[in-house]
Order: structure tokens, then sequence, then C-alpha cells
């Protein structure tokens, strides 16, 4: 018999064999490991209560938790700061997911490099991190809105955070996407998910009491089937619970833990505790102090939470960075917009670095631990470039002619209105409204949130919440009136996020007359943005600028890009852009006195640095490799 004519066994069994080769590559390819787990552990119960505990399958389980936002970190440092977070003996940790951010369009999503939430999650999963996710789709988090899109703002009746049909049509939409990606991360599906937040903070707001059920029944229809929770300050707490879901405490004092440890018992019985948000600092508004709270005191309040029985969620872990325009506001007495850093003074700085309260902490929860904890990583190196001079300059009014075409209308629009972004109307950055007029006289209108007036190119003034009049004097010729109104930060809590329109809103008066036929530019300076200054618009810095102006410098970077931070002494308030890269807001009134830069977001060799300053440039842009927030924490 001839090889050729003998039987095919060896041939079925090679073929057996790259069967089972072939099945293991795709298998691979489906995340193999994925695929095993919840049989591997036998997932079935996940993160439950009884009685006092939590109840993680058949073990009592303490979440010590810590808060980072994905949004706000560079994406290749996300390791860096939960490796940091495990080292800190920490065991969970939570995060927020900004609708406003993710879908900035109706019905464009977005969930790409640094809003790649599955990434995240699934890093966390990798690290050895437990997740509580809080999808809103109100976040609050001291963010434009809340989180919420300001999209939602162009319907007039809007009623945000209530089962009004505009907004819940809206959010099921926004979570039929979401929930499609978060649901296969939950643990009784082999993630990391462990709990899921009903909402934010409602019963401070408390404005529909259908509410609540519908964002829990809206989770539930989609797949969310792990431990819910709400979580309340005191303020709200008697109004934010709900039937079959776990409250929770946010607090910052021990006087607080006794009291709402008294109250969620009387509301919900024998339950475990957990406090969501033990805030480890606070954040900063423009014109304001820098907050600080001391790390002894952070110890102490931790251990005594934890004594009291209770699981605990550090707000924050680590801050970060409120990049572009992405800060809120608060508008309570007075309306005060929030800086551009996060930093918090968390356990964490701004740039990742580690703080006594770090040392603090990890000692507290390494003491609590069956094994040692893993080493802290290495700091990440900072470096101070040389100072850069601005070589080129263009006035606002000289790049008006390469912007899109500005809306024009009979009455000012306000900026979710503008017939811009698809229908969608501007989120951020800057309107500036053009009209002409034929005589002198006070202007007076409704602005938000800071308006500067220009007859022609002469700057007059400004106004805002507090100046909501200004004087415009004789000037010959024909008289452009100009009025650059920037929106600062939507409020992001409190109970007038229905009334966060930005611009001119409605009419503006000279001489108790209303103003008609404006132009209207929307400057939202996104990377296309600048794509459209070709270099021939580009002119020499003068001895004297006109402003408001961009300012164009090469920042040169010989070796692998460092960390550090941009110091803009002696110019007053603007926006920086790196390589088209929005880093966010300056503004001499302080506190924040440095903008940080990650080193990733720089290349090896020549970075396009572009600022745009409102009212007056300084000769140089500084670097440094320490932040000014007035912090002295620091541990290298």
């Amino acid at each position: 018999m001839t090889p050729w004519s003998a039987p095919r066994r060896p041939c079925r069994a090679l073929g057996l064999v790259l069967l089972v080769v072939l099945g293991f590559l795709v298998l691979r390819r489906l995340h193999w490991p994925g695929l095993l787990t919840p049989w591997l552990r036998h997932r079935q119960s996940g993160l439950r209560t009884e009685g006092q505990n939590f109840m993680l399958e058949d073990s009592t389980f303490w979440i010590f938790g810590g808060s980072v936002h994905y949004f706000r970190v560079p994406r290749a440092y996300w390791r860096d700061r939960l490796l940091k977070m495990k080292a800190c003996g920490l065991n969970t940790l939570t995060t927020y997911v900004p609708w406003n951010l993710h879908e900035p369009q109706r019905g464009t999503f977005d969930f790409s490099g640094n809003l790649d939430l599955e990434a995240f999650v699934r890093l966390a999963a990798e690290v050895g991190l437990w997740v509580i996710l809080r999808p809103g789709p109100y976040i609050c988090s001291e963010i434009d809105l809340g989180g919420l899109p300001s999209w939602l703002l162009r319907d007039s009746g809007m009623r945000l955070r209530t089962t009004y049909k505009g907004f819940t049509e809206a959010v099921d939409l926004y979570f039929d996407h979401l929930m499609a990606r978060v649901v296969p991360l939950q643990y009784k599906h082999g993630g990391p998910i462990i709990a899921v937040q009903v909402e934010n903070e409602y019963g401070s707001y408390n404005k529909d009491p259908a509410y609540l059920p519908y964002v829990k029944k809206a989770l539930e229809d989609r797949g969310i089937v792990e431990l819910l929770l709400t979580s309340d300050n005191k303020d709200g707490l008697s109004n934010g619970v709900i039937d079959g879901v776990l409250a929770t405490i946010n607090l910052q004092s021990q006087d607080d833990l006794q009291l709402l440890t008294m109250f969620l018992l009387s509301a919900q019985g024998v339950q475990p505790k957990m406090v969501m948000e033990y805030w480890t600092g606070w954040f900063d508004s423009w014109g304001g102090p820098h907050n600080i709270l001391d790390s002894s005191e952070v110890l102490k309040t931790v251990s005594a939470i934890i004594h009291a029985g209770s699981s605990i969620n550090l707000y924050m872990f680590h801050g970060g960075t409120n990049f572009g325009f992405m800060s809120g506001a608060m508008h309570f007495h007075d309306y005060k917009s929030d800086v551009t850093s996060y930093d918090y003074d968390a356990v964490l700085t701004e740039a990742g670095d580690y703080t006594a309260k770090y040392a603090k902490l990890r000692g507290l929860f390494g003491s609590m631990s069956g094994s040692p904890l893993p080493p802290p990583p290495e700091l990440l190196p900072k470096t101070a470039y040389e100072s850069l001079r601005p070589a080129l300059y263009l006035s606002l009014w000289d790049a008006l002619q390469y912007m899109e075409s500005p809306t024009t209308s009979e009455k000012p629009i306000n900026m979710e209105n503008l017939p811009v972004n698809n229908g969608n109307g501007q989120s951020f950055g800057y309107t500036l409204y053009e009209t002409a007029i034929g005589s002198p006289g006070v202007l007076r209108g409704l602005v938000r949130d800071r308006g500067q007036v220009f007859v022609n190119t002469v700057y007059l003034g400004f106004l805002d919440y507090e100046r909501k009049e200004i004087v415009i004097p004789l000037i010959q010729g024909y008289t452009v009136l100009r009025i650059l109104v920037e929106n600062c930060g939507r409020v992001n809590y409190g109970h007038n996020i229905d009334d966060q329109r930005k611009g001119l809103i409605g009419n503006i008066y000279l001489n108790k007359i209303p103003l008609k036929n404006f132009k209207i530019y929307s400057l939202e300076m996104k990377k296309s943005f600048f794509q459209r200054f070709g270099s021939s618009a580009w002119n020499l810095v003068p001895e004297a600028p006109v402003f408001p102006a961009f300012f164009l410098g090469a920042l040169p970077v010989a070796l692998s890009p460092l960390d550090t931070f941009m110091k803009l002494e002696g110019w007053e308030k603007g926006v920086v852009f790196i390589n088209g890269r929005n880093l966010g807001r300056y503004w001499n009134v302080g506190p924040q006195e440095t903008l940080y830069l990650p080193g990733v977001w720089l290349d090896q060799g020549i970075n396009q640095v572009i600022v745009f300053e409102e009212k007056a440039a300084g000769p140089v842009i500084q670097f440094t490799d320490t932040p000014h927030l007035g912090r002295n924490q620091y541990i290298h």
C-alpha cells in the first residue's frame, strides 16, 4: 500500500489539532480568561447586603475605595494612578461617567482615547481593583452642567433631572448605548463592576418623586444586575432613599458621621454602612482661596469611619485636571467658576505625586490588610523647560476672516441655540456678537457668564452677573459693537441647573432700545479651529498687541518628554493649547498659578504652543517642575 492510499486517520488527527489550535486563537482573541472567569469563580450572588455586612459571594467584604476619573487623567497615566491606589491598600475604584463628554452631539457617541471607559474598567481589573460605577445621568463632579449635555437646553421647556419627556427620551438613548458597554463588565459577567449608583445626590434636588424610580428601572431594564446604591449628603439624605437601593452618605466631618449613621438606621433598617464620598479635600474657584485639609485630620476621620463599621470611598483619591473647558461652577449667592486644576488637595496630587495623606492612609489600610501591600510605584519625573517667547501673533479681529461664516440673526441667540454642530448648538468656549450702533449711551443686558465689550476694536469693560450695564461713548463714523461672551462653566450643583444657557440671554439694550441685526461667531476653539489659521495668517508679535489675540510659540523637547507646569506670569486671562490640545484656562486672580502639562502630550522635537489671551500678554511663558497651588504636602 503506497503512502498515498494509507488510511486517513493521521490526517483526521492533524485536522483535529489544527481545529483545536484555531479554536484557541479565536478564544484568545475573544479574551479567553474573561470567558472562563465566571465559571472558574462561581460568580453567582455578587456583592450583596446581609445584616450590617457587605458580602461578596460567601465572604464578608469591606469596600475601601478611591475615586479617580478617567476623563481627568491622561490615558497613558491611568495604570500609574491605579497602581498607586492598589499600593495604598484600597480594593475598589469608583468613577463617574460624564454624559456631556461621551455624547457631545445628540446621537453621536465618543468612547475613544481618554474617554475609553471600558479600557479603564478592564485596567482596574487587571491591577486587582473592583469597580463601583456612577453613571448618572447627572454626576455633579464639578463638571460643566453636572455632566449633562448642553444640547438638552435647546428645549426651552427642558426640566433636567425629572421625568420630563424631553429629558427621559435623551437619557434612554444614552443609556441604551452606555449600558451595552457596561453590562459585560459587571461582576456576574466576569468583570470588576460590583455596584452601580442610581443618579447622584438626588435628595438635595428632589424635584420629581418619580425620577429615581425611573433611573433605577432604566438601569435594570438594560441589564444592570449588580448592587444598586444612592449617595447623598446630609442636606439630601432624607429625600434620596429609594426602595430596593442601598443608601450611602457623603461627608467630611465626624459629626456628620454620627448624625447620618443614625438616620440610615431609621431610614432603611440594619444595612451595611457606606460613606460613598469622604471628601479628602475640596475644589477651588477662581478668585478664592486654595482649599487644604490637614492630613492628620483626614487620618483621624477615616479611622473613625472604619471604626464605626462603615465602608468608605475616598473622594478624591486622585483628582486630576479639568482639561479644556470641562470645569463647572457654583451659584448660590454669587456665581463662582471652578479652576482648571482638580487637585482637590487629594491623596495624590494633580500630577499623581504622593502626599502626607497618602503615607498616613497607606499605613492605616496596610495595618488592616492580611498581606503586605505592593510597593508604591516610583514617581513620574518632572522638569522645568526653558522659557519660551511667543514669536507670532494673530489678533482675534484679524482671525475672524478664517472662521466659519457667522450666524446672522435679528436678535441675539444664546450659545446652546446657535445653528452649529449639526443642530446641537455650542457647548463650550466663547461666542462673539457683533452689531452696528449709531449713538452713545448705556448698554444693558443679561450676559452669561462674562462679556467683554468693544467698540470696533477698543475695549470698554465687561458685563457679568454683578456688572449689568456699561457706558458706550460717542465715537465718530461707522461703529461696530462687539461683545465677546465666555461660558465660564455651567453650574454643576443646585436647583438652578435649568437656567444655565450661555451667551447673550434675550435682548441687549442700548438706551433701553433693543439692538438688532447681529453677526454671531461660535468660538469653541476645537482642534479644527486652529487648522484654519495657515502660516500666512500669523504676524510677528508687535510692541503693542491688540487684544484679544492668539500667540504662537514653539517648545523644543530634546529628550523624552517629561511632565511640567506652565507659569504665565504677566499674562492675565486666557486658554492654552499644546499641539492643538486644550490644556485649560488660566487667570491671574488665582488661586491656581500654573497649568499642569503632562509629558505624554508632548512630542520629542518641536511642540506648538498657542495662547489665547484676552487682555495682557507677558513677555515669556515659563515652566516649572512644581505646581503653584499653595500646597506644601508633597512627598518626593
